[in-house]
């Protein structure tokens, strides 16, 4: 059955979209400057590289790469400007920033970016495996993907431009383990207490802290959120 129906989602084989759990789901709109999605063919071997091509019409500063029709390697691999081209974050993974062949060491431009393979793993161009990319950039007003090096404190306001706050924001320790971590409106980012979810576990909901609060240029972290590492975030107005 399909995912989407005329006035929303629909029941899908196989998923729990209509259980006794609560779902969420989170829909980006493509969009010049803002997201880009690109699938494309692998084409080669250990340590090969090869050029995609994209329409984000700037230089991509968040990329998210999965294999889609093989188990070789299930990671999700992340790019960030932050942490350069000759490194890799992994969105099912707690792991910090780490040396990695799958971007061939070659920053992205705003055409294309380049795909690599890591001898251990299948990378992001195995041959004949199909990929898919989702890339992100900052549109002032719409979107910021940042970074920022916490100083253990409440309250510090991270600033994305925005005029009336985040509604979403997506943020991991990159210089050390640490989860994924989501914030959403929708369940609330507010001055008391607001849910969290983790995207690198299967758990529910994490409630009663107020780690994040509501700030008109962006948002604001308190403590736990901004422990003296380097962060890395995609928020979105």
């Amino acid at each position: 059955e399909s995912l989407f129906s005329g006035t929303g989602l629909a029941q899908m084989d196989g998923a729990d979209l209509n259980g006794t759990n609560k779902s969420y789901a989170y829909m980006f709109r493509r969009a010049p400057g803002f997201l880009d999605v690109v699938a494309y063919e692998g084409d080669g071997g250990a340590n090969a590289s090869q050029n995609v091509s994209h329409n984000l019409g700037v230089t991509p500063e968040l990329m998210i790469v999965k294999a889609r029709d093989t188990a070789t390697d299930g990671s999700w691999f992340v790019y960030t400007s932050e942490t350069g081209a000759s490194n890799k974050l992994v969105l099912n993974s707690t792991a910090a920033s780490a040396s990695s062949s799958v971007w061939a060491s070659t920053a992205p431009t705003n055409s294309v970016f380049t795909a690599g393979n890591s001898a251990s793993a299948a990378g992001t161009n195995q041959s004949g495996i199909d990929y898919i990319a989702y890339l992100f950039a900052t549109l002032p007003g719409v979107s910021k993907v940042g970074s920022f090096v916490g100083d253990a404190t409440n309250g510090r306001v991270i600033d994305c431009g925005f005029t009336n706050g985040a509604r979403f924001v997506m943020m991991k320790k990159a210089s050390t383990t640490g989860n994924w971590i989501v914030y959403d409106t929708e369940r609330g980012i507010a001055s008391v207490t607001e849910p969290y979810l983790f995207i690198n576990t299967t758990g529910a909901e994490v409630t009663g802290t107020d780690y994040i609060d509501p700030a008109s240029s962006g948002f604001a972290v308190n403590s736990p959120l901004n422990t003296t590492d380097t962060w890395i975030f995609l928020a979105i107005a």
